[in-house]
């Protein structure tokens, strides 16, 4: 790339005298007529002889950049410059009088190699061909062009996402043939999920089912995921399953090895280092191994003739990728199901609201136990009612009322048991301090937020002031926000129990397993070890108040995957185990955990979505930013008809000290937050219109640029 004699005409036209610019302009008027010379480099050096100019993707992440650049590819890398292929080349450079002047080298990708260049000018050569693997395959670039448009992002921050940073050592070393396909597994535990055994066999046949699968209490649910991954790699296809964390995937990794042998697929974490992961993504991207195991980078995971990509625990934060664009693996997912011709898995013991939906519209089908079998496999359930408030007068409001002491004293006797606590900062806003209800706007029913001391609360989304708010269930007007963390936790408990080993798993130290022996675990949401033999003997769920209180509109379907998340580590009720929820009985996610329900939840949660016009129902983006910012981007973005503008709302100011989360303004800063939602089917329109709009003032350098979140999974 680099500046033209048009360009400098062009600049010098807007000074002069009138017969000079008179002249210029109908110069670059009969330059442009002119046919496309070929490239030529500067110092006159050659350049490749048959398709000399390669288009090239720059790796700076910038939306009014967010398009591919032409380079002269000289006779001397004309066999390695392929598309796909690492480069380096000159940005922003030019040449005036024979000299070189401005850009610097960065990095990029060759996307293609053309016989003609648009550009009226001289190319820029590409400087170096970083590497000779092509990395960057159609396939992928195609994938990686849908989650740009899908998130009004750019393409060049997706593909650094998609592929991995190189490590030179790993690509050292052939490709070679990957195993034979093995034999179709046996459905086993599948035939337990009503049309399980089918889908199995579908895989194996060489379709492509789709089904949101709701897994049964228990330990055995790798094995399940491995079955499903064996039964396409049997189709002589490959397999593709995203986990949300490492030490989930390393269980599906071994139940993988173990029922398939080695050789078949690969782990990809973080666990394993830059120049391993690497070597592992290579293997992939050469055909050596068909199917991927991984965390959430996976999704990208180059799997040849895909047959099924899955995903656990989708309704996981760790599934949503905190660079921007931020991608969510299961949308990711949904993309490559439905442009790849692939079968889709999303698995958990919870459904997600976006799984329910997938149901709903019967783009997946559903694949759940009949209710004896869940009962046969679930804990006995338990929590505060009439019966123990009877004997118990604090036993509502009390943090570990008498029936969570008995319980635990008698489950001590049988194995270890597991207390379940919010984390550290895992504080909702606000809520009734009577019955701990959420406290909600009454006109958006967004959920309200602290004002300054001694101020009156006010809605996080629209702004409402809530002066003289009633809780809507109990008509108390005392608010409260407060919850003890997981460490004095485990003080307390270990003073009630001297006897007892108290062992605490969390964000400092996660335990992966504990032995079968009696002992208690308190452990944060997400961080709940597997206990060794049968399982726990009984589990605490304390504090469900402050998980229900969550300021956001997937509070619900969120405190009970982290209920049954813990709840599936206690054995059977038949062989004693049993699970304490303490919290409000006559709550819908309580009730769907008393009877083992996800599915019941999940569509209720639907239907209020769908009246109250929110996501997955409807799209949505959030818009957050510097407060003129934000104002001068909804001003510009042409909306589609349709779209409907919540806000802008200031956002809390980050204290210096306080833990930073994912999508804090900087620290001190004041920043506002827009959210814009639209109906179905006009998702792609918003996500065009703000990024064409984004684009514009980066381009005319409008002031500083502002987050766009499309389908944020929080927007409390």
């Amino acid at each position: 790339m680099s500046s033209t004699d048009g360009d400098r005409e062009g600049a010098a036209a807007e000074s002069g005298p009138p017969e000079q610019l008179a002249l210029i302009r109908e110069t670059v008027r009969e330059r442009r007529k002119l046919p496309k010379a070929k490239p030529r480099t500067w110092r006159g050096a050659a350049t490749a002889e048959s398709l000399p100019v390669a288009r090239v993707l720059v790796d700076k992440g910038l939306v009014h950049l967010d398009r591919y650049f032409d380079y002269a590819v000289p006779a001397a890398l004309d066999a390695e410059a392929q598309p796909g292929v690492r480069v380096r080349v000159r940005f922003g450079a030019g040449e005036r009088d024979g000299r070189r002047e401005g850009g610097r080298l960065i990095n990029g990708f060759v996307v293609e190699r053309v016989e003609h260049s648009e550009f009226p000018g001289v190319l820029a050569p590409i400087a170096q061909v970083l590497s000779a693997e092509p990395v960057l395959t159609p396939e992928l670039l195609e994938l990686c062009r849908a989650v740009a448009d899908r998130y009004a992002g750019a393409l060049a921050d997706v593909v650094q996402l998609a592929v991995p940073p190189r490590v030179a050592r790993a690509e050292k070393g052939g490709g070679g043939q990957p195993p034979e396909p093995p034999a179709p597994p046996e459905p086993g535990t599948w035939q337990s999920y009503g049309q399980g055994a089918e889908f199995l066999a579908a895989l194996a046949a060489g379709g492509a089912p789709r089904a949101v699968w709701s897994a049964l209490p228990g330990p055995r649910w790798p094995q399940e995921l491995a079955l499903a991954m064996a039964a396409a790699l049997a189709s002589g296809r490959g397999a593709l399953a995203v986990l949300p964390d490492g030490r989930t995937a390393a269980r599906v990794d071994r139940a993988l090895t173990e029922l398939v042998g080695p050789g078949h697929h690969v782990l990809l974490t973080a666990d394993a280092g830059s120049e391993s992961r690497y070597r592992r993504w290579l293997a992939v991207k050469r055909g050596t191994v068909r199917a991927v195991v991984g965390t959430r980078a996976a999704m990208f995971a180059p799997v040849a003739d895909l047959g099924l990509a899955a995903i656990w625990d989708d309704a996981d934060a760790a599934h949503s990728d905190d660079h921007a664009p931020q991608p969510h693996a299961r949308d990711v997912l949904l993309l490559r199901a439905a442009h790849e011709n692939a079968g889709l898995l999303l698995g958990g013991h919870q459904r997600s609201v976006e799984g329910a939906q997938l149901v709903e519209t019967a783009w997946a089908a559903e694949l759940s136990a009949p209710r004896e079998t869940v009962r046969a496999r679930a804990p006995r359930m338990r929590t505060v009612g009439d019966r123990e408030e009877a004997r118990d007068v604090a036993a509502r409001t009390a943090r570990l009322p008498s029936l969570a002491w008995e319980v635990a004293r008698e489950a001590l006797a049988l194995g270890p048991v597991l207390v379940q606590v919010p984390r550290r900062g895992y504080v909702p806003r606000l809520a009734c301090a009577r019955c701990r209800e959420p406290a909600r706007c009454a006109r958006c029913r967004g959920p309200l937020m602290a004002g300054e001391a001694d101020g009156a609360p006010s809605c996080s989304w629209c702004g409402l002031d809530a002066a003289g708010r009633q809780c809507p269930v109990c008509g108390g007007v005392r608010l409260r926000a407060s919850v003890v963390g997981a460490r004095r936790t485990a003080e307390e408990l270990g003073r009630a129990f001297p006897s007892v080993q108290v062992r605490t798993s969390g964000r400092d130290h996660v335990l992966d397993t504990v032995p079968d022996r009696p002992a208690l675990v308190v452990s944060t949401p997400g961080a709940e070890p597997v206990a060794e033999g049968p399982g726990y003997a009984a589990a605490l769920l304390l504090d469900g108040w402050a998980l229900l209180s969550r300021p956001d509109l997937r509070a619900a379907e969120e405190a009970l995957r982290r209920w049954l998340t813990a709840a599936a580590l206690v054995r059977p009720g038949s062989e004693g185990g049993t699970v304490v929820a303490l919290a409000e009985p006559s709550l819908r996610p309580v009730q769907a955990l008393l009877r083992w329900a996800p599915e019941w939840l999940a569509a209720a949660e639907l239907s209020d979505r769908a009246e109250l016009g929110y996501p997955p129902v409807s799209r949505m983006a959030a818009l957050s930013g510097p407060p003129a910012a934000v104002r001068e981007l909804l001003a510009r973005t042409e909306l589609p008809e349709e779209a409907e503008v919540l806000g802008p709302v200031e956002l809390p100011v980050v204290e210096p000290g306080r833990p930073r989360r994912v999508g804090d303004p900087p620290v001190g800063e004041k920043w506002d937050r827009a959210l814009v939602r639209v109906p179905p089917g006009r998702g792609a329109a918003l996500a065009l219109a703000l990024r064409t709009a984004q684009a514009a003032r980066l381009a005319k350098r409008e002031g500083p640029p502002v987050r766009i979140r499309v389908d944020p999974p929080d927007i409390g």
